[in-house]
C-alpha cells in the first residue's frame, strides 16, 4: 500500500458525515441496542468498541495506520513507549524463563531486565550485540526472548536482525524490538524476521513532543495476547485525544522524517571539522563501524546522534551545554526542536570516558543556525581553564 494512502485515508472510512479529520471519540463507554449485542461485545473485547479502556475508535484508526506502516497485521496504543515494551515483553514470560537483552537500550527498558523482572524469577543476560553470536551463545534451554534495539541508546550500535531473527524462529524464542529511532518509515523488522515491534511513539511518530505514547505491533494473534494477558490488566490505555494528537502527527512523517535526516547529515559534515570532537555515533556516519549494515538494514536515519567530546574536566561539558540557545536542554527527542543531553548529567560520577558522550537530536530548524549554536558553544568550552 502506499504511504501516502496509508496516511492520508486508509482506516478513516465509517465515520459519520464523512469528516476529513477523524473525530475525537471523547468517551469512556459505548451502549448498546439489546441484550444480545451487549453480551457479543462483552465477550469479545478485543474487537468490540465497548469501554475505552479496551479500544476507542480514533485509537484505532492509528493502530491500523502503524500497522500498515510497519507491514503487520495489527497493533495496540499504550500510554507510554515503557508501557508498550513492558506489556509486550511479560506477555510471553513467566517464571524460571531467561531473555537475552541488547546492552546500552533505553534506560527504563535495561530497568526492566535488570531489576523488575527479577521479582518474578525472570533471568537476564546482557549482550553488546553487534554481533549475532552474542545471541545464539548466550541462548539457554529455558530462553524464551530476544529483546533488541537497533540502533541503541546513546552509542547507536546496530544487531543484524535476519540471522537472529532465523535463529529464534527455529529455537522457538520470541524477539521483540524497539524501532523507535528509525520509525517505520527507514526499517521495517518484521520483513527481517522479528516478531514484535514497539515504539515510543512520543517521539517521531507523535513528532511535536506534546504527546507521551507507546505501540506494539506484529501478528494480530500476538497483538491478541498481548490485549489478553497484559494490556487489560495493566490498564496502560492512551487517551482518544492523545491518539488524535498521534494521527495528527502521523500524517506528515514522510516529511518530517528525510529533512531530520538531511539536517543531521550536515550538522555532522561541520563537526568532521571540529578538533574537539574524538568520535561520532550515528549509523549513516561512513565512519561508523557498522555503517554498511546500517544501509542493508535501513533506508535512511532519523536525527538522533552522539559525540564523544575531547575535555580533560567537566566544566568543560557544562559549559559547552550552558552556552548552547536554540539546542534546549531536554530528555527526549523526535520532536521539530534540536535538544542535547549530555550523558554526565544521567549522574554524579565525573568526567568518566562515558561521561564525555553528549547526545544531540536535529530537529526541523534551519541547519545553518544549529551550526552557528555550536561553534558558539565549542569557542566557550575553549575558553573554560583547564
Amino acid at each position: 500500500m502506499d504511504i501516502t494512502e496509508i496516511l492520508h485515508n486508509y482506516a478513516e472510512k465509517g465515520f459519520s458525515y464523512d469528516p476529513v479529520s477523524v473525530p475525537i471519540y471523547e468517551t469512556s463507554i459505548f451502549s448498546f441496542k439489546n441484550f444480545e449485542e451487549f453480551q457479543n461485545s462483552l465477550l469479545n473485547e478485543f474487537e468490540a468498541h465497548l469501554y475505552s479502556r479496551g479500544k476507542n475508535p480514533t485509537a484505532e484508526v492509528v493502530e491500523k495506520k502503524i500497522a500498515a506502516l510497519e507491514k503487520a497485521e495489527d497493533a495496540k496504543l499504550f500510554a507510554s513507549g515503557i508501557a508498550a515494551v513492558s506489556a509486550a515483553t511479560m506477555a510471553f514470560l513467566k517464571s524460571g524463563d531467561h531473555v537475552v537483552c541488547v546492552k546500552d537500550a533505553y534506560g527504563w527498558t535495561s530497568k526492566l531486565f535488570s531489576q523488575y523482572l527479577k521479582r518474578f524469577g525472570i533471568e537476564v543476560t546482557f549482550v553488546e550485540g553487534t554481533d549475532p553470536k552474542d545471541f545464539i551463545e548466550n541462548t539457554r534451554t529455558n530462553t524464551k526472548l530476544f529483546f533488541l534495539e537497533s540502533p541503541t541508546t546513546f552509542t547507536f550500535a546496530l544487531q543484524e536482525l535476519s540471522p537472529i531473527a532465523r535463529f529464534a524462529r527455529e529455537n522457538n524464542i520470541k524477539t521483540i524490538i524497539d524501532n523507535t529511532w528509525a520509525t517505520p518509515l527507514f526499517q521495517n523488522p518484521i520483513d527481517l524476521g522479528i516478531d514484535l515491534v514497539v515504539h515510543s511513539a512520543s517521539k517521531y511518530i507523535g513528532g511535536h513532543s506534546d504527546v507521551v505514547a507507546g505501540v506494539v505491533v506484529g501478528k494480530r494473534e500476538d497483538i491478541r495476547h498481548i490485549f489478553n494477558t497484559e494490556f487489560m490488566n495493566i490498564g496502560a490505555t492512551i487517551g482518544p485525544f492523545e491518539s488524535w494528537l498521534l494521527l495528527r502527527g502521523l500524517r506528515t512523517i514522510h516529511i518530517r522524517m528525510p529533512k531530520h535526516m538531511e539536517n543531521t547529515l550536515k550538522i555532522i559534515e561541520y563537526l568532521k571539522t571540529v578538533p574537539e570532537i574524538e568520535e561520532i555515533f550515528y549509523p549513516f556516519y561512513p565512519k561508523h563501524p557498522q555503517y554498511e549494515l546500517a544501509k542493508k538494514q535501513m533506508r535512511g536515519g532519523s536525527g538522533l546522534f552522539s559525540v564523544k567530546l575531547k575535555v580533560k574536566n567537566l566544566d568543560q561539558i557544562i559549559t559547552f551545554t550552558n552556552t548552547l540557545r536554540i539546542f534546549r536542554r531536554a530528555v527526549s527527542w523526535g520532536g521539530y526542536e534540536s535538544l542535547i543531553i549530555p550523558y554526565a548529567v544521567t549522574n554524579r560520577d565525573g568526567l568518566t570516558e562515558k561521561n564525555k558522550i553528549v547526545r544531540l537530536h536535529i530537529g526541523l530548524e534551519d541547519p545553518d543556525l544549529l551550526i552557528d549554536d555550536l561553534q558558539k558553544a565549542f569557542e566557550a568550552m575553549r575558553k573554560v581553564k583547564l
